[in-house]
């Protein structure tokens, strides 16, 4: 099991540790509630350096990523990130990820996620046709993800870039607690705003941006924080998580994601996901929330009033900040209509819910 930079102060903080994508990760600190409740109103700090990084160069950089993604990268401009995906051969997703343009047309950084790091390298490489040049950086890139509504108020003053003005998906470079060459973006996964500071692991250059970062926030209430916090803020957000609500089996079209699908290119999948949006779709990702009693898990069954399966839930928690059960899930088409009544099959009793609108409120 890896581990990252920041293992030992999250033991020494005294951290639940678990395995996570092969890596040794912190799951919380106090509670989920607590941990939660703190991005929702103030800032926290998540381990993230187990995610994947690869640095695409060259002149034919763009022409590989605009064939291996659907979202359209021609759009970019230096500072500019984007959300995509990795579409296989029949319309399902290899990984979603972030592309970050380093510099128009020849840099580009791509973040994928931690347990797809080997696939999605082979899966890009193969198709290489023109020699890109490649680089995995992931074992080198160390990434703090500091969410919260007071987040970028607590980290200006370690830094001369304007990251309080820091527009949704665009990023900065620059010096950083004292450290040269971070990338500081704002593409968070918690809907509670922040940025995500990523930087060279080499060096004391972990502990000084940790360090910084604590002495900085420590005093306003700034904590770290787990994965399953994480988990419960990006499901009341809706936002879908590899390997439980999209994956190989899944279309972007039916896991909401149409809108990084630009059929005004081409890109691997194309003809598949076209013939899929022409013919319609036959199941749809919906969000729920429980009525009866009830916590949906990942694998429950969900069904009709008959009784008849007509789909699987995803993600499934009790939501720290709206009090109630909620979930994910894919249904067959005719029933992810908001306000439709549905079953999740909670051990042997069917326990009612009904299909609600994403972001939960």
């Amino acid at each position: 099991m890896k581990n990252t930079p920041f293992t030992d102060k999250h033991i020494a903080l005294g951290a639940k540790m678990a395995p996570f994508a092969g890596y040794n990760m912190p799951i919380s600190y106090t509670s989920i509630n607590e941990e939660h409740q703190t991005v929702r109103k103030n800032a926290g700090v998540f381990d993230v350096s187990h995610m994947g990084e690869f640095m695409l160069k060259g002149e034919n950089a763009l022409d590989l990523i605009q064939r291996v993604t659907s979202n359209d990268a021609s759009k970019l401009t230096a500072g500019k990130a984007q959300y995509s995906c990795l579409p296989n051969e029949e319309g399902g997703i290899v990984d979603d990820l972030l592309i970050y343009c380093i510099e128009e047309n020849k840099v580009y950084m791509i973040v994928v996620n931690a347990s797809n790091i080997e696939k999605d390298w082979n899966w890009i490489q193969k198709q290489n046709k023109n020699k890109v040049e490649m680089h995995n950086i992931s074992d080198d890139t160390c990434l703090l993800a500091v969410q919260g509504p007071n987040a970028t108020k607590i980290l200006q003053p370690l830094t001369d870039m304007d990251i309080m003005n820091l527009k949704y998906y665009t990023f900065v470079k620059g010096r950083f607690a004292g450290v040269d060459n971070v990338l500081v973006s704002a593409t968070g996964y918690t809907g509670a705003g922040g940025v995500e500071i990523y930087f060279e692991n080499k060096g004391d250059n972990a502990d000084k941006i940790w360090n910084a970062i604590f002495e900085a926030g420590g005093p306003q209430g700034l904590k770290p924080i787990g994965l399953a916090a994480r988990d419960t803020l990006r499901l009341e957000m809706g936002y879908c998580l590899y390997g439980n609500d999209i994956d190989d089996t899944t279309s972007p079209l039916e896991a909401g994601l149409g809108w990084i699908t630009k059929f005004s290119k081409d890109f691997t999948g194309k003809e598949f996901l076209e013939q899929q949006k022409q013919e319609g779709i036959e199941r749809k990702l919906i969000g729920f929330e429980m009525i009866d009693k009830g916590i949906p898990r990942h694998g429950y069954e969900i069904k009709d009033h008959s009784g008849m399966l007509i789909g699987y839930v995803t993600s499934g928690t009790q939501s720290p900040s709206l009090g109630k059960a909620i979930g994910m899930g894919y249904v067959r088409n005719m029933f992810a209509i908001i306000d439709t009544t549905i079953f999740i099959k909670v051990r042997d009793k069917l326990l009612l819910a009904k299909v609600v609108k994403v972001p939960f409120s």
